[in-house]
C-alpha cells in the first residue's frame, strides 16, 4: 500500500518550505517523489515559443521527497503517522495513530 497517494493533505517536515502544508498533486512512483501544491516553487526561463508568446520566466512546482512530507490527520488538522487497518473482507484503510480516524 502506498505511503501517500493523490489529493491527500501533507505538511512539509525537512526542506525550504518547512512547516507549510498542501495537497499532492502527483505522486512520481520511480523516484520515490511527490508533487505538491505551493510548495517548492522555483522560477524557470523559457525561451518564445506558442505556448510562451513573450519568453520569459515561469513558476513550476518541483517534486519532493516523499520522507520529507507527513500526512494530515483530519481531525486535529496536525501531522501524523499512520497504520493500515485490514478489514474482514481484505480492504486496507490508513488510520492516524493518534486520533485513531481513517485518512
Amino acid at each position: 500500500m502506498l505511503r501517500i497517494k493523490r489529493d491527500d493533505k501533507v505538511m512539509l517536515i525537512a526542506g525550504k518550505d518547512k512547516g507549510k502544508t498542501g495537497k499532492v498533486v502527483k505522486v512520481l512512483l520511480a523516484e520515490k517523489k511527490i508533487v505538491v501544491e505551493n510548495i517548492n516553487v522555483v522560477k524557470k526561463a523559457v525561451k518564445k515559443s506558442d505556448q510562451y508568446p513573450n519568453g520569459g520566466f515561469i513558476e513550476i512546482e518541483k517534486p519532493v521527497h516523499i520522507s520529507n512530507v507527513m500526512l494530515i490527520d483530519a481531525k486535529t488538522n496536525k501531522p501524523t503517522r499512520f497504520k493500515v487497518k485490514v478489514l474482514k473482507d481484505g480492504a486496507k484503510l490508513r488510520v492516524g495513530t493518534k486520533s485513531e480516524e481513517t485518512i
